[in-house]
């Protein structure tokens, strides 16, 4: 039987890694413990983004550009699709008393983010304008410098057996 841990580091490409490293460290306040010069070109940074979890980059001079709204979102919430095979977003634990002051953050340094925390529940629409006992997570979403959608998410209820509730969709529904 295989048993994991957890996630060790997820590993994304940037543009630039001096800019990369000033946010990761700078603005969210994550570590770098590691960093590797690439055989042939290129550099693989590590940054520690708690619970013994982390997030990593590759640079490559010659790496492809970025294809917003291919392999990364475009404008979250209005164009949030990604294609199959891309990482959508990337969510950092945070405990729910600690988001209004992320917020505050990420306006001081001038990221932009979405002004509110928001409150993800069961309702058709799948968000509320108010926390209540049916919010099952509040996040604040924003970008890196590479355009990657990055989200603040704390956890604010248990979850049970009601809560999977959906048969999944099989490709041939398309």
């Amino acid at each position: 039987m295989i048993r994991t841990k957890g996630i060790n580091h997820i590993a994304l490409v940037c543009r630039d890694m001096k800019e990369t490293v000033d946010f990761y460290t700078g603005v969210l306040n994550m570590p770098l413990f590691k960093t590797v010069e690439m055989p042939g070109g290129g550099q693989h940074f590590f940054f520690d983004c708690g619970g013994g979890n982390a997030v990593a980059f590759f640079w490559w001079k010659d790496a492809p550009p970025a294809a917003p709204g291919i392999a990364s979102v475009k404008k979250f919430p209005m164009d949030a699709k990604t294609a199959i095979g891309s990482m959508n977003h990337l969510a950092f634990h945070m405990e729910e008393s600690e988001l209004e002051a992320a917020l505050d953050r990420l306006e001081e340094a001038g990221v932009e983010h979405t002004h509110a925390i928001v409150n993800h529940d069961d309702s058709r629409a799948g968000i509320a304008r108010d926390k209540h006992d049916g919010v099952f997570v509040r996040s604040v979403y924003f970008t890196d410098p590479n355009g990657i959608m990055l989200e603040f998410a704390a956890t604010t209820k248990q979850f049970g057996p009601d809560d999977v509730a959906h048969v999944p969709v099989g490709a041939a529904a398309n």
